[in-house]
């Protein structure tokens, strides 16, 4: 699957309408002819050059056509990476990295209704990665990131069937909380899908056994 590339330094951290513009006119000069998983690999491997020359805001595109790659072939890490190219899957070392990084106070969250238009230096970011940005920054003891955090996991169970993209933060949050003990924003366990168990309460272990007192025959 290829050595995985370090992260590199941030350089810049391009807003998502300049991100989107440039991949917009790489695609254009794609022949139409080529094979789809052809196109797909050339521009990738342009936004990851460009994420390794130290752009972060193409990391973000990497990161988010990572996942949807991932989700289009089941989860078939080694498909995604055959078709991105060996070393250029975005992995979660370069994911931290540039959650880190993302201005939270430029991160465009349109509410329900709303028919505005992002800023030109916004960042437009899909759900999960708004997560992963508040919980990557949440560790870092960014108080205002921590509380955007507890409410937006409020939201979490009722959008988890709905958003195939979810469990893909559900991996970051058990990566960063297995490195950093993140016990003060994890939610509740995730049920996974191909199991009609409940998730076990953390106290049941520790839950004291009752027994029944034996009466002595007279």
């Amino acid at each position: 699957m290829g050595t995985p590339a370090p992260v590199p330094a941030m350089r810049e951290f391009s807003p998502s309408m300049r991100v989107d513009v440039l991949v917009s006119d790489w695609k254009a000069a794609e022949d139409p002819e080529t094979p789809p998983e052809t196109r797909e690999h050339a521009l990738y491997e342009k936004a990851w050059e460009t994420y390794l020359d130290g752009d972060y805001g193409f990391g973000l595109w990497c990161w988010h056509e990572c996942d949807r790659l991932t989700n289009n072939l089941n989860g078939n890490i080694r498909e995604v990476t055959r078709i991105l190219g060996p070393g250029r899957y975005f992995g979660f070392s370069h994911r931290r990295a540039v959650a880190e990084k993302v201005p939270i106070e430029r991160i465009y969250r349109p509410r329900k209704g709303d028919m505005s238009t992002p800023r030109t230096d916004a960042f437009v970011l899909a759900h999960y990665q708004v997560l992963c940005v508040y919980l990557a920054q949440a560790q870092q003891g960014d108080a205002k990131a921590k509380a955007l955090l507890e409410i937006a996991l409020g939201e979490l169970e009722d959008r988890r069937r709905a958003d195939p993209f979810l469990r893909h933060f559900e991996t970051f949050r058990e990566l960063i909380n297995r490195g950093a003990g993140m016990s003060t924003v994890s939610a509740p366990p995730a049920v996974s899908s191909a199991s009609t168990e409940p998730p076990v309460a953390a106290t049941s272990a520790a839950a004291p056994r009752k027994t029944k007192k034996r009466v002595k025959a007279e």
